[in-house]
């Protein structure tokens, strides 16, 4: 799947497990490869298109993100060591060159630079990647389980002070960025979506397409940060149609539920309304 960027690379979301995407950006000789939980879809890639391992990026700890970085660095060792990026506050044994928010990935030319940024909440030390290559192309996000397509990730570690802040940081970017998130969630968060904001035009459009895709068996990603500030409700917690619907399931779900989001603020409503995604079928 080539991105709408000129740049003279692609951007490859390699399947894994059974909803992983493990992003590749090659240049036709040299590959950067975001958050391998598994090493042989990206070994198998690597082999088939003659491609060798540059570096790899690491977005939090969680296995399916990390899990295959040991097999591909003794499977692709070379002269010149494989650097590991990964986030400074969490445990990762495999990182070599450990990042928080503020410090910038260079990597050679064709690949550019990546600007860290901490968006904790799916974890407590979650990073995410923003790749500006400048000129006329579009600048990229690699955002792990942070940022989905019309989705957010559940908080296992961080708070919902936290996931929203790392949210607003993602949403500053420019419109044009394109998001890169690392599952397939796409369909299952658009039925909450619009559980969410069922008169969303915008997302009922992207509702048939995303599905269109998905019968193809193409990819739903990237989408763009444009696209998500129209579309997704963990984005548009400050929207009226978004605050009555989550806080009429709040209620309706009990007391507990109902608290997070009482007092109608954004922090409550997009509280109440994680919490009811955490139950939503």
């Amino acid at each position: 799947m080539k991105s709408s960027s000129k740049a003279s690379y692609d951007y490859v979301p390699v399947p894994a497990f059974e909803d992983n995407y493990i992003w590749v950006m090659a240049d036709g000789q040299s590959a950067v490869v975001v958050d391998p939980g598994d090493a042989a879809p990206v070994e198998k890639w690597l082999r088939e298109h003659g491609v060798k391992l540059f570096a790899i990026l690491l977005t939090h700890h969680h296995a399916d993100h990390v899990g295959g970085v040991a097999s591909l660095l003794r499977t692709f060792s070379h002269a010149d060591p494989i650097p590991v990026y990964g986030p400074a506050a969490e445990s990762i044994p495999v990182v070599t060159h450990p990042l928080e928010g503020g410090d910038v990935v260079k990597l050679a030319p064709p690949f550019g630079d990546f600007k860290v940024l901490d968006v904790p909440g799916h974890t407590r030390g979650h990073i995410a990647y923003v790749q500006d290559v400048g000129g006329d192309d579009l600048p990229h996000v690699f955002c792990g389980d942070t940022l989905f397509a019309s989705g957010c990730g559940r908080l296992f570690e961080g708070t919902p002070v936290q996931m929203l802040a790392s949210l607003d940081s993602l949403a500053a970017l420019p419109d044009d960025t394109q998001v890169h998130c690392a599952h397939e969630y796409t369909l299952s968060n658009i039925r909450f979506a619009l559980a969410c904001e069922p008169a969303n035009l915008d997302l009922q459009a992207w509702d048939v397409r995303a599905r269109g895709l998905r019968e193809q068996g193409k990819p739903t990603l990237p989408t763009s940060i444009a696209h998500e500030k129209r579309v997704n409700p963990f984005l548009r917690a400050d929207q009226a149609a978004v605050r009555e619907h989550v806080l009429a399931s709040a209620s309706a779900q009990g007391v507990a539920l109902a608290a997070a989001g009482s007092a109608g603020d954004r922090l409550g409503v997009f509280a109440a309304m994680r919490e009811w995604k955490n139950t939503f079928r």
